[in-house]
């Protein structure tokens, strides 16, 4: 959420931010709304110096004189009462465009519509050859029985898996590696609930515009979330931390569930796009200062990045482009994996800074060393999601013996075995 005097105060930057996100906004909406609620305010204001006025008439009036200064008592009373409701129905309105202002792109940001105009700006590695016909990640999971997909897809539906033996292992193999890379570059480990309420939602910017991908409990009122952000985001919701406190980094662990709806006929096949599913992310809760915030940014993405390359897989980074990288992004960066099948390069992990537009739907505060209460800057990064990153793993590192062979540092999580099958 952006601060609404610098909505007042800059219109035309963020008209240019609506234009550039692609968001269904006009604001000249908002600021007809903003102006609505501050000349309510200010009814109310002369309303109430004038009760407070008419009060004080009373002691001196005359018996004459105070039937009719009771009476505009009254009245005044009865116009506040009447006022106090359209002020708090045009504060609901305002804040229900104020929900969906998007954040301002970075300056250099590149300028697109979709994923087709994100750049390029790193590779790393070369696309997997081989010297002999290659399976993809479906078929080298039925040969060696390690997945359900029919017959899970019975009991629970489309877009669902069931993996078996190795499989299990390998996958709780590559979040217990990404867990402790993190924990070893100074994060605290948290494993988080999968449930939560509306406002963390909001307070992610997953709400209110992506309702539809959120499996939601009415018994409970409580929704399912789609990664571990949603909850570290809230952590801290409503406090004053001090400026010593910050950075707070964590590295949260959690099942995740997104309902994935339009995307109906993509990715319908094995582990690309399904409904649950488990991920390591990086958070991190940093002092509003855009230099520091960039600084983790490019931490975070080094980080995804050595994850990488210790699984041995090639990968490009794209810088997103202003229409795919989301409402509320300052800046945005996406790891894609070369998946051999499709001949193409897959997203695995995505790294967002946020400045402070995440802080100021979530309330994150600190005092800063002169004694001034600011909100913080938040910033996000996959380390590992399974099992999405098994589909390039078991692809690439297949041999032709049909064995799936295991990167060096990943041998000591699976028990000194340097390959399955």
């Amino acid at each position: 959420m952006l601060d609404l005097k610098f909505i007042r105060d800059n219109p035309e930057q963020v008209r240019k931010a609506i234009q550039l996100k692609l968001v269904e906004l006009n604001l000249n909406e908002v600021l007809a709304a903003d102006e609505a609620v501050r000349n309510l305010k200010l009814q109310t204001q002369k309303l109430q110096e004038e009760r407070n006025a008419n009060a004080k008439k009373t002691g001196k009036a005359s018996p004459e004189e105070r039937p009719a200064i009771v009476e505009r008592g009254r009245t005044i009373g009865k116009e506040l009462a009447e006022l106090e409701g359209q002020q708090r129905e045009a504060e609901e309105r305002l804040q229900q465009y104020l929900w969906l202002v998007p954040n301002l792109p970075a300056p250099d940001a590149p300028i697109g519509e979709s994923e087709a105009d994100n750049v390029e700006v790193k590779r790393w590695g070369e696309p997997t050859q081989f010297d002999f016909t290659p399976l993809d990640h479906v078929q080298i999971l039925e040969k060696h029985n390690w997945a359900e997909f029919e017959r899970i897809s019975k009991v629970a539906g489309s877009r669902s898996y069931a993996l078996r033996n190795e499989m299990v292992l390998l996958e709780m193999a590559l979040l217990r590696f990404a867990l402790e890379k993190l924990q070893g570059k100074g994060f605290n480990l948290m494993s988080v609930p999968s449930m939560a309420r509306e406002f963390a939602l909001f307070g992610t910017g997953h709400f209110p515009t992506g309702r539809e991908q959120v499996y939601y409990l009415p018994a409970d009122d409580l929704y399912l979330s789609g990664t571990a952000e949603v909850p570290l985001n809230s952590l801290h919701t409503g406090e004053i931390l001090d400026e010593s406190d910050l950075p707070i980094r964590y590295a949260g662990y959690s099942p995740c569930f997104r309902r994935e709806a339009g995307s109906g006929g993509r990715d319908v096949r094995g582990l690309i796009r399904v409904h649950q599913f488990y991920k390591v992310e990086q958070y991190i809760l940093c002092k509003n200062d855009p230099e520091e915030s960039a600084r983790w940014h490019a931490q975070l993405l080094a980080t995804a990045e050595e994850i990488v390359q210790e699984l041995e897989m090639p990968y490009h980074i794209v810088e997103c482009c202003t229409g795919d990288m989301g409402a509320g992004k300052y800046r945005m960066h996406d790891i894609e994996t070369w998946l051999p099948s499709e001949n193409k390069y897959r997203e695995t992990h995505s790294c967002s800074s946020l400045h402070d537009w995440q802080a100021r739907r979530s309330n994150l505060r600190y005092r800063d060393a002169e004694g001034k209460v600011r909100f913080c800057h938040t910033l996000n990064n996959t380390a590992i999601a399974t099992p999405r990153i098994l589909a390039p793993f078991l692809e690439n590192h297949q041999q032709a013996d049909g064995t799936i062979r295991l990167p060096e540092k990943l041998r000591p999580y699976m028990g000194g075995l340097d390959k399955l099958g």
